[in-house]
């Protein structure tokens, strides 16, 4: 069986750095979420009435967008043809001297 050639614009990043990725966007997306916590309880404290119920509602709707975040995977994909680049299974062939 002969290697497949990968096209760099295609190939994937190695899980570890893939999952480290997605581990510090949730992450991010976690601490603005206690951001938004912290600061509905200040913004409800100095009666600033309309403020904390987009901060609560920010707080609520975050876990879902970063769950969804973090497990998105890497999407690019050696079968889609590069467009306008004719056959997309077209090689260099042997090099005979």
């Amino acid at each position: 069986m002969a290697d497949v050639p990968i096209r760099i614009t295609t190939a994937g990043s190695n899980p570890q750095a893939d999952l480290a990725r997605r581990q510090k966007r949730y992450i991010i997306s976690m601490a603005v979420r206690a951001l938004c916590f912290v600061g509905a309880v200040i913004a409800g404290m100095a009666g600033v009435n309309w403020l904390w119920p987009i901060l609560i509602a920010g707080a609520l709707i975050l876990p879902y967008v970063a769950v969804v975040m973090a497990n998105a995977n890497d999407s690019r994909a050696s079968s889609l043809p590069l467009m306008d680049a004719g056959d997309a299974q077209r090689q260099l062939g042997q090099r005979r001297d």
